[in-house]
């Protein structure tokens, strides 16, 4: 099976659905980090404040938790391509907004926060109908490369969009907005042209039963509980984004373009290391792997928060997302290839409400904590709380801490 996983990284660029949906999430990737610079260095400009860059994660989440239950169906139901489309237009439309309103002086952090609530609006259905789209454009043989060719789109873009983020702010944050406009359009035009194969979604009527059906179906698989859940807490306590325009500005005493290359660090890392599984995929001993990759985010996480070095602090941030995409790769796979097809937007769903609540929620529980704590002491109780939860999952997880091979089934 290795060989034959190994094999499948030169087919993965030679197959054009699998690389239009490449070309589709670097574009959206890009636009978001971009955008996610642009909107933390504005309302940090405002407000001076790392509760308000908080609340921005908060803002974002809300969204997922709303429309939690529907978003699963929405993506079951319905063509995909066209979920994303649609998704996509409304962030560029977003993105627009906010440079109309920047250059015509009417943007207020009100204003700014309620933009961000229709972005993360369309964020809840764009994720899991993207994680769902995946596994219908790919042979099932190549999956696991997939997850890893994916996962490198995702850094590549994660590399370049804070910094171009960075840059475009420097010069003006109506070059910025405007660009992620563009860049969501782009996404968009990729997805019409994904040739999906098998058959199109059925459309069951919503009951209670079918939006309550990816619950039901994690709550009886542990490996895949265990998985998303150990995700969840390490994320939404270790994660320390939302507090990098204050590490920029007031410990490295810099601008926008070092809120961007620290931004862009764990990407590299991240991008580094997701290359390297697409062309070795993992092979065995696949939980073991993911735990100690999610106690290596922690302890990075401790180093960058106590580093007054530029040079250390990115070198923290790159291994921080090395480890951090060893632990997508094998969370991903693990939902994905375990799950029908026909169930997979709901149970994507399920998995990208945990993603929200690690990623926005964690955004705001570090807003919070710096405002009671400090910044760098919020950062380094983080850090080792994500190395708590890996110890304590090891022991409320063990089928998944023994898990040691992927068994694709046949689809």
């Amino acid at each position: 099976m290795a060989d034959t996983l190994i094999s499948e990284v030169g087919p993965l660029r030679r197959h054009p659905p699998f690389v239009l949906f490449w070309l589709a999430r670097v574009c959206a990737t890009i636009a978001f980090q971009a955008l996610a610079v642009a909107v933390g260095w504005q309302i940090y400009a405002f407000t001076n404040s790392p509760f308000q860059l908080g609340l921005i994660g908060l803002v974002q989440f809300l969204p997922s938790v709303i429309f939690f239950l529907i978003v699963g169906h929405v993506a079951d139901r319905y063509d995909r391509r066209t979920v994303l489309r649609i998704c996509q237009v409304v962030e560029g439309t977003v993105a627009a907004l906010l440079a109309l309103g920047t250059a015509s002086g009417w943007l207020t952090t009100d204003i700014i926060f309620a933009l961000v609530f229709v972005f993360g609006a369309a964020r809840a259905f764009e994720s899991p109908t993207l994680q769902s789209l995946l596994p219908t454009i790919v042979p099932a043989q190549m999956f696991p490369s997939a997850v890893a060719g994916s996962a490198s789109a995702n850094q590549t873009a994660t590399i370049i969009g804070p910094a171009l983020g960075g840059f475009l702010y420097a010069i003006g944050p109506v070059f910025a907005y405007g660009f992620c406009a563009l860049a969501f359009l782009s996404a968009a035009l990729f997805v019409t042209f994904i040739k999906v194969e098998g058959e199109a979604p059925a459309r069951e009527p919503p009951t209670l039963k079918t939006l309550f059906a990816g619950i039901n179906f994690i709550r009886h698989q542990p490996m895949i509980l265990g998985a998303i859940s150990l995700d969840l807490f390490a994320v939404l306590l270790g994660g320390a984004t939302a507090l990098l325009p204050v590490f920029a500005r007031d410990i490295f005493d810099a601008g926008p373009w070092v809120l961007g290359l620290l931004r862009a660090a764990p990407a590299v890392g991240a991008l580094s290391m997701s290359v390297a599984l697409a062309r070795w995929p993992l092979q065995q001993k696949v939980g073991r792997t993911m735990f100690v990759s999610v106690a290596i985010f922690g302890a990075a996480t401790i180093v960058f928060a106590l580093s007054r070095s530029l040079p250390l602090s990115f070198v923290a941030l790159v291994v921080l997302g090395a480890a951090d995409v060893i632990s997508v790769v094998i969370r991903l796979t693990l939902v994905q290839i375990n799950t029908p097809t026909a169930m997979l937007g709901r149970v994507s769903a399920v998995n990208a409400l945990f993603i929200g609540t690690s990623n926005q929620l964690g955004e705001f529980e570090s807003g919070v904590t710096a405002a009671l704590f400090g910044t760098v002491p919020a950062v380094v109780l983080g850090g080792i709380g994500t190395v708590l939860v890996v110890l304590i999952w090891m022991r409320l997880f063990p089928q998944l801490l023994h898990a040691d091979r992927f068994n694709p089934p046949e689809r």
